[in-house]
């Protein structure tokens, strides 16, 4: 069973950038497709951008590409999400999330595990 725990949210002001990290345990995600995912209060959790467990594809929401990148280091069992530009609508508390398959699929319902997330608010 695979546990996910992300960190580096916090509170920023507009245009600045900020560094998620996505640390995994009790197994290896080498290659597992590993996805960002987001949800701002009254809203609907959504894709943010993903990494194929290779990561030599990516793939990214409209409102982020351009803004926000993710790697992964499979030796150390991580994935990153960086993100610069920040806007307040990227306010959200930002989740990782593992899909056993190793291509990126956009659709939270493909993804099998789940970290508690880590609020990333941005002021204007």
């Amino acid at each position: 069973q695979v546990q996910l725990v992300e960190s580096g949210g916090g509170l920023v002001q507009a245009g600045d950038s900020l560094r998620l990290s996505c640390a995994a345990s009790g197994g290896t995600i080498s290659t597992y497709a590993m996805g960002w995912f987001r949800q701002a209060p009254a809203k609907e959790r959504e894709f943010v951008g993903g990494i194929n467990g290779s990561g030599s594809t990516t793939k990214y929401a409209d409102s982020v590409k351009g803004r926000f990148t993710i790697a992964r280091d499979n030796r150390k069992n991580m994935v990153y999400l960086h993100m610069s530009s920040l806007k307040p609508e990227d306010t959200a508390v930002y989740y990782c999330a593992a899909d056993r398959l190793p291509s990126v699929i956009p659709d939270l319902r493909a993804y099998d595990y789940w970290g508690h997330g880590t609020q990333v608010t941005v002021s204007s």
